[in-house]
């Protein structure tokens, strides 16, 4: 009997846990049906992908998309549409919007603007704070919870759990793993005097590398104390890269394109544009990070999507807010260092499917494999683009990288079986849904 299908992605190269080769992708239900040679099957359609690679569906997990209270930086809408833009089929929201993402009312709220109004699937980390260190257990098994997150440096927003009391009273009601904005509160205060009015390439000089590694041995030992996962965002020194080498038993971490891309050079040409927490930073902790990714001691991939105006990033600094637009950039960067020979397309994947879902335990996703449901990025590898403010669909409207010239690009977003984006279109309308983590399914 010939095998039926709903939809067939027919000669594209597979990157999966089998390696890479040309396979054939059935899908029925949403979900991978089959994958092989399917030329003897029937399918209600069929996608031709001869020449393309067909990745699993890229997970970004560390977003800001602003909604509630900042929408006229970005909203789920847009934020999203800037993701399956680039090729991401799922996103973690962070919690400092306002109101902040503190309660279970609060990720209701985000839960129920999301669904069926993204063009991305979903989760929201759950901030956690002082007054929710008890309930932070409960929290984490909420429907569309990635999970608890904590600044421990400030940043864009009130939430900030500094001591080392704090942290301790979050991760002993934690059993999810936990993300952390590990920089050194205390000693950003003490370096204020540091910043250079109107010159931003004092930003890392105010908040340096000790603030960053300070931090991080701090948040290792108190997550050892409380036998806590503990997930550290944004690495942005070698130094914390070689720390986190030897406690790889309670720590995972995250790198970001700009800290493996920029450097302080950029903030002759850039200035305002790169100011991120924490800092691009000079080429000797770009290369650190590098290492890190080639040694496998980084696990994943994240954007750390923070759009601000124009006119906001104008602000002569340091009034002038941190934090730039990335989600859908993200995909081309990261295949032009592909390309360039700096990672292969394997370890790309294991970043931004396979990592996210051995850390955070993403139920079906996060591969290609019989089962799972059928989120694919499916990219050209040698195609050239021109990266350009005008292409942005984030509500910012820019982007750090406008003009710079990338081999590799996505030319196809497909979330749970649907086309959501091909050759540069939205051609489907929301249908986001949360994602479901197997340590927050119902028992």
């Amino acid at each position: 009997m010939t095998a039926t299908f709903d939809l067939i992605f027919k000669g594209g190269t597979v990157v999966n846990h089998d390696g890479s080769g040309l396979r054939d992708i059935g899908v029925r239900a949403g979900r991978i049906a089959a994958i092989g040679d399917l030329r003897h099957a029937s399918a209600g359609e069929t996608i031709e992908c001869r020449g393309l690679h067909i990745l699993p569906g890229v997970v970004d997990s560390q977003v800001h998309f602003r909604e509630p209270g900042f929408e006229y930086k970005e909203d789920l809408e847009t934020g999203s549409r800037a993701a399956v833009l680039g090729g991401v089929t799922a996103v973690f929201e962070m919690p400092n919007t306002n109101p902040l993402t503190t309660s279970a009312e609060a990720l209701a709220d985000k839960v129920s603007r999301a669904t069926n109004r993204m063009h991305c699937d979903f989760a929201f980390w759950v901030g956690g704070t002082r007054e929710n260190a008890k309930d932070v257990g409960e929290l984490e098994r909420l429907p569309g919870a990635a999970g608890i997150k904590v600044f421990m440096g400030s940043s864009t927003g009130d939430l900030l759990v500094e001591d080392d009391e704090g942290v301790l009273a979050i991760l002993k009601n934690t059993r999810r793993r936990a993300a952390f904005h590990s920089e050194d509160e205390f000693r950003l205060r003490e370096r204020l005097g540091e910043r250079v009015e109107g010159d931003p390439s004092s930003h890392p000089v105010w908040r340096d590398e000790i603030a960053a590694m300070r931090c991080t041995e701090r948040l290792v030992r108190i997550a050892l104390a409380a036998r806590a996962r503990i997930h550290v965002l944004h690495i942005s020194t070698a130094e914390e890269i070689d720390f986190l080498e030897m406690h790889k038993d309670v720590a995972s971490c995250e790198a970001t394109p700009h800290h493996l891309t920029l450097s302080s050079e950029d903030y002759a040409t850039l200035g305002t544009l790169i100011q991120m927490n924490p800092p691009v930073r000079d080429a000797r902790h770009r290369d650190g990070v590098w290492r890190g990714v080639s040694q496998g001691i980084v696990d994943v991939l994240g954007s750390d999507h923070a759009p601000h105006t124009l006119s906001e990033k104008a602000k002569p600094y340091p009034a002038s807010p941190s934090g730039m637009p990335g989600v859908q950039t993200l995909v081309p960067i990261m295949l032009d260092h592909v390309n360039a020979g700096r990672l292969t397309l394997e370890r790309l994947v294991d970043l931004t499917s396979h990592g996210p879902q051995r850390l955070f335990g993403m139920a079906r996703k996060g591969r290609i494999a019989a089962g799972y449901e059928a989120d694919f990025t499916i990219v050209d590898m040698k195609r050239r683009e021109t990266i350009a403010n005008a292409q942005a669909g984030s509500k910012a409207g820019w982007t750090p990288y406008n003009g710079r010239e990338v081999k590799g690009w996505p030319v196809g977003t497909v979330i749970r079986g649907n086309r959501v984006m091909w050759e540069g279109e939205i051609v489907s309308a929301g249908q986001g849904q949360p994602v479901e983590f197997s340590e927050a399914l119902p028992l």
